[in-house]
């Protein structure tokens, strides 16, 4: 059985939340949000609404995924809403069958419209902001959730070894771009985790540059940073490489990067704070002297959204917890000149943590 299968077999998420409302001080969740969705189903839809209580769980579907919600939403009541029977309607029905008084809600994915909307239909509740009670959830990874973060990953690093192979001087951004989301589709990839960033000699300095109708140059570094769905699930990589030959301040700024990863990751365990890491691998480019050209965190979450709690930031002041993953992706960026950026995956572990890339860390120079 492959790990898609697994995930479409495997029981919903719905008691997990469940034992987590009084600790929030609800009665109920409503969880509307399609990462949510996901997460609590393990049913990929563009539209629905779960509702979990203490006692009973309901998902709302249209016609367009009744049926096979029906068969793979598992621990939940399956209900149709309809023009004539809406979902607002059987959210009513449910408020009242439970007699809910505080209702949790997604409010760091809900429009200003939506909550209006429900804060006007929704009968004799109290809306609750609640987001952080999946948040803290999504945070720990289950061991069939971290088996489609590695099978994303295998794909993207597939990816790469054939890009690798495709590049030459003349080839453009875009066109390194499309093979590799190409090469990732043909591989089992769902979709990819986001577009694409490919960047060249002077645009390498760009961290989220877009790709363009640039050529690749002789002496160019190349930076990728792209990813797939599996399951579901995200992958999330970054190789800088180069193009015929590199500078001595390349291989510098190159393996300057590449220790500040290693210093991140080694710092990376349960009961260090995002924080705590990040600093680990600023210190290392602080100390090399490009200090001032290292702009953002070291990483962020990985999960059913690219990017996720907890991140491995200055912002991040809270220990990370026992199955986390986190993106380890340092880098330094000179305006005009050039930039280079290293990217892997890790799982957080008691006394250190797991690194899922299995692709080279070395500088690769393209000849």
């Amino acid at each position: 059985m492959d790990r898609k299968k697994e995930m479409q077999e495997n029981m919903s998420r719905f008691h997990k939340i469940a034992e987590k409302l009084d600790a929030f001080g609800l009665d109920a969740m409503m969880v509307t949000s399609e990462p949510n969705r996901l997460y609590a189903t393990q049913f990929h839809s563009s539209a629905g609404v779960a509702i979990i209580t203490k006692e009973k769980n309901y998902f709302f579907t249209d016609s367009r995924y009744i049926e096979v919600a029906g068969k793979l939403v598992t621990g939940a009541e399956i209900r149709e809403n309809t023009a004539k029977t809406n979902v607002t309607t059987l959210t009513n029905e449910v408020i009242k069958a439970h007699n809910i008084k505080k209702l949790g809600f997604e409010e760091q994915y809900a429009t200003v419209a939506e909550y209006n909307r429900w804060k006007e239909k929704l009968e004799g509740v109290e809306l609750v902001p609640a987001t952080k009670l999946l948040t803290d959830l999504r945070s720990v990874k289950e061991p069939e959730e971290i088996d489609c973060l590695i099978a994303a990953q295998r794909i993207a690093e597939k990816a790469l070894k054939e890009v690798l192979e495709f590049i030459k001087p003349g080839k453009t951004e875009k066109e390194i771009s499309a093979y590799l989301q190409y090469r990732m589709l043909s591989h089992g990839a769902e979709k990819m985790s986001f577009e694409p960033i490919v960047v060249s000699g002077v645009n390498s300095s760009m961290p989220h540059g877009v790709p363009s109708d640039k050529k690749v140059e002789d002496g160019d570094f190349i930076t990728m940073d792209f990813g797939c769905v599996y399951g579901g699930y995200c992958s999330d990589m970054t190789r800088t490489v180069a193009v015929g030959h590199v500078t001595e301040e390349m291989e510098k700024v190159y393996y300057t990067v590449l220790e500040a990863q290693k210093a991140g990751i080694a710092t990376a365990k349960a009961g260090a704070t995002g924080k705590e890491v990040h600093e680990a691998a600023a210190k290392v480019i602080e100390d090399a002297g490009y200090g001032k050209y290292f702009g953002h965190g070291f990483g962020h979450g990985v999960g059913v959204e690219i990017h996720e709690a907890p991140g491995a930031s200055t912002a991040n002041d809270k220990p990370l917890p026992v199955g986390a993953v986190i993106s380890a992706e340092p880098g330094i960026y000179i305006p005009g000149k050039f930039g280079v950026r290293i990217e892997d995956v890790v799982v957080i572990e008691e006394g250190g943590c797991k690194d899922i890339m299995e692709a080279p860390h070395e500088l690769i120079i393209l000849k």
